[in-house]
């Protein structure tokens, strides 16, 4: 498993007549991870978003490190990524790493660099395309949607032994959805206003098409021939043009999990890959789920509860209907997980999320905490760097 540059697809490359033919679900260690971050680059003045990516990545590419260091859609942006991990504390090893020479190289340049989802009062139409032929091509496709996807994630990729347990990974998943939008929630100001969402980023994704959930098949030779179907349309050109919340990386072995808001420290995006990991270790040893088409039938409804209300939302459990908080359903989890965290090495992991989800916090409730008490969502970004450096 390797970590990729996400963009928003390839849908605008020149290619040939021929559809393209689904690629061989690829060999990887069952249960390894790999993290992606999507992280600001903010000017030292007001920390506004600053159009720094090729200086940094010039400074980055003096160093030897883990992972890598990539271009994004906007200028404004970084990402960067983990070598394939056996446990959350590895990851977060590597991470760290990262980090350090990150905030070395911005003290040089004198700028900074921020977690969270969304910049709180950047505006979209000052964004500047990264210069890139693939960046420009997409632009030119979305329009302003591009500049708007100055926005920042971290995607979780999880190993699985095979093709159909990834599929059968990846529906079971899908019910935690909404663990993964309220744990990671960081992006409640966009444009300078408070949005009421503790996730207001996703809102940006689901613009696009082919966002959302994937199909619910459960055999790669049936995944074959509904991607069959799509690319014989011209919609699809590759697996990268499904924006979905979770999807398969047959080139990695993996799934990768993408609705995470990225986290304001490189802890709690470890921590993260760790809750992932340790479900993913319950659905592939237990198989506790059968996975069908119905239960999707709250799966828009649960989502938009998380990124509205974060860890206060209701979870509508798709078999039995029952409404309960989210909050007890991801403890409920948390406990039924148990085992299997201590065996994937992401006891300390599951610990540290289940002790915020009972302290009700999130970075959502983080920003908004610091936006009451400074007023001024500069000085909220000033402290975020902070924070992102490990100070």
């Amino acid at each position: 498993m390797s970590v990729e540059n996400k963009t928003l697809g390839d849908s605008t490359l020149p290619q040939d007549d021929t559809p393209p033919s689904l690629a061989p679900f690829g060999q990887s260690e069952a249960l390894t991870i790999g993290v992606e971050l999507e992280l600001q680059l903010v000017n030292t003045n007001d920390y506004d978003l600053a159009h720094y990516a090729d200086d940094m990545l010039r400074l980055m590419a003096r160093r030897t490190l883990p992972g890598s260091v990539v271009p994004e859609m906007t200028a404004g942006m970084i990402e960067i990524s983990t070598d394939v991990c056996r446990t959350a504390d590895e990851a977060l090893g590597q991470l760290t790493q990262i980090r350090d020479a990150l905030v070395q190289s911005a003290d040089t340049l004198n700028i900074a660099v921020v977690g969270g989802g969304t910049h709180p009062f950047q505006q979209w139409h000052q964004q500047r395309i990264y210069d890139k032929p693939r960046f420009h091509q997409l632009s030119q496709l979305y329009g302003y949607l591009s500049k708007q996807f100055t926005i920042f994630g971290q995607h979780v990729h999880v190993g699985c032994p095979d093709a159909d347990t990834a599929l059968y990974t990846l529906h079971c998943m899908s019910r935690y959805i909404p663990h993964f939008i309220a744990l990671a929630a960081s992006s409640p100001y966009v444009q300078g206003q408070d949005t009421a969402f503790d996730s207001a980023r996703l809102n940006s994704v689901f613009a696009f098409p082919l966002s959302g959930r994937a199909p619910c098949v459960l055999t790669w030779d049936d995944f074959g021939r509904y991607f069959d179907k799509m690319t014989h349309t011209g919609v699809v050109k590759s697996m990268k043009d499904f924006y979905w919340d979770i999807r398969p990386k047959p080139e990695y072995g993996t799934i990768e999990v993408r609705v995470f808001d990225t986290p304001l420290t490189v802890e709690r995006a470890a921590a993260l890959a760790g809750y992932v990991q340790s479900l993913a270790a319950w659905f592939q040893g237990e198989r506790p789920f059968a996975p069908v088409e119905d239960d999707y039938l709250v799966y828009a409804y649960n989502r938009f509860q998380a990124c509205r209300f974060g860890l206060d939302a209701v979870y509508v459990d798709p078999v039995t209907g029952r409404h309960l908080p989210l909050r007890e359903h991801l403890l409920e989890t948390m406990e039924r997980l148990r085992p299997f965290a201590d065996a994937c090495q992401a006891g300390g992991a599951l610990a540290t999320l289940r002790q915020e989800v009972l302290d009700n916090r999130n970075d959502a409730r983080w920003l908004r905490e610091r936006q009451g008490r400074e007023q001024l969502l500069g000085e909220v970004i000033r402290q975020a760097a902070l924070r992102f450096r490990g100070a």
